[in-house]
């Protein structure tokens, strides 16, 4: 007997909402490259952008961006507007995006990952935050990019083998302890 687990989804998201909120608030801060510092509520919003889609989907990146916003001494609004953007660009097509395709999920990450970063770091030059141009995106913008991606990896490599069809991982194999062919 199979027993569909309907809130399977909203406590993975849950937990992912959790790791990556201790993950911004604790690691990111104090691990960086250059000027550039790892953007967890990115990883966030794009894993819920790449396996839910849809209003959910831009919900999350939106109150992503705000918690990232409260974080940091930028703009409130700034990240919420550019994660909000990013997720409704990513969660386009079709759901479940993730599953069992990681490459074309990763460059698809890692395009919007670039783009997010460089809009705000150039907005945060227009605010004064950052020096000069060559600061914003050699010492800023790359380093945040190459952070973020490198932080995306192991929660896009987990869900791309949790929700792939036919994955052993997260379910169980067929039979029962009364027809004698084991777990």
């Amino acid at each position: 007997m199979q027993v569909a687990d309907r809130n399977r989804e909203t406590r993975t998201m849950a937990v992912l909402a959790v790791v990556c909120l201790v993950l911004q608030l604790a690691l990111a801060p104090n691990v960086g490259l250059g000027n550039g510092r790892a953007n967890f509520a990115l990883v966030y919003a794009a894993c819920v952008a790449l396996t839910t889609g849809g209003t959910r989907a831009v919900v999350a990146g939106f109150v992503a961006g705000l918690v990232f916003d409260l974080s940091t001494t930028g703009p409130i609004g700034l990240m919420a507007f550019c994660l909000t953007l990013a997720s409704f660009l990513l969660s386009g097509e079709a759901r479940e995006r993730v599953a069992g395709d990681l490459g074309p999920c990763v460059a698809r990450f890692a395009v919007t990952d670039l783009a997010v970063s460089l809009a705000y770091h150039l907005a945060m030059l227009l605010v004064g935050q950052t020096d000069s141009l060559i600061d914003a995106i050699a010492l800023r913008t790359l380093p945040t990019a190459l952070l973020t991606l490198v932080g995306f990896l192991p929660f896009a490599y987990y869900l791309s083998r949790v929700r792939a069809p036919g994955s052993p991982l997260g379910r169980r194999r067929g039979g029962s302890h009364l027809s004698g062919k084991g777990l």
